[in-house]
């Protein structure tokens, strides 16, 4: 399985004319790469190449490397049912660099370039329709970049006088102190096998 997921890997290096640019096979999975500028030429070659007839977008997302210049991965994970293979092909953007949109290509990719940019602020060149989808209108910021704080911004709560929903900034109590160790290094007495007991 593995030869024949590196012979189609260099077999879709080769014919893609720099839109794919390297592979590598990790748990059983062929995962290709590119710039991102070119994903239109790379995902259009790997739905019509007949070595490849990947004719469906499964999923789109994002991942978020805040140590990176180009701080977004953008996964695209595709399936061929005529060859019974996946295929993982990752561009690599910044905050401010958009993405071109692939939704003319896969239709499916309308709602998913969506969700990215709600949860992460990535951006689509020639999206039809690029507004949030699972958060507020109005609310700030992008829940699953990993430097948005776990308590949010703002909560939200019901006044039963002004009889509508409020949004207030978050106010979390001084008193709640965590020091982000485990429940067992803090404990008095030694478990079977607990290696550092002794020390």
């Amino acid at each position: 399985m593995s030869t024949d997921l590196d012979a189609l890997g260099l077999a879709i290096v080769a014919n893609s004319a720099g839109a794919i640019t390297g592979y590598e096979i990790a748990y059983g999975e062929l995962t290709v790469t590119g710039p991102a500028h070119r994903v239109h030429q790379a995902l259009t070659q790997l739905r019509d190449h007949p070595d490849c007839r990947f004719h469906q977008l499964i999923d789109l997302c994002g991942v978020d490397y805040p140590e990176r210049p180009l701080r977004f991965d953008v996964v695209y994970h595709l399936l061929s049912l005529v060859k019974n293979h996946r295929i993982r092909l990752k561009v690599q953007t910044d905050e401010d660099t958009a993405v071109p949109s692939v939704a003319d290509i896969f239709p499916a990719a309308n709602w998913f370039e969506r969700e990215a940019f709600d949860m992460y602020g990535i951006f689509f060149e020639n999206h039809p329709d690029l507004r949030r989808l699972l958060t507020d209108y109005g609310f700030h910021g992008h829940p699953l970049r990993k430097d948005f704080p776990m308590t949010g911004y703002v909560e939200v709560r019901y006044d039963d006088e002004l009889k509508r929903v409020v949004y207030e900034p978050v106010k979390i109590a001084e008193f709640r102190q965590f020091d982000f160790l485990s429940p067992w290094e803090g404990a008095k007495y030694a478990l079977p096998g607990d290696d550092k007991a002794g020390s």
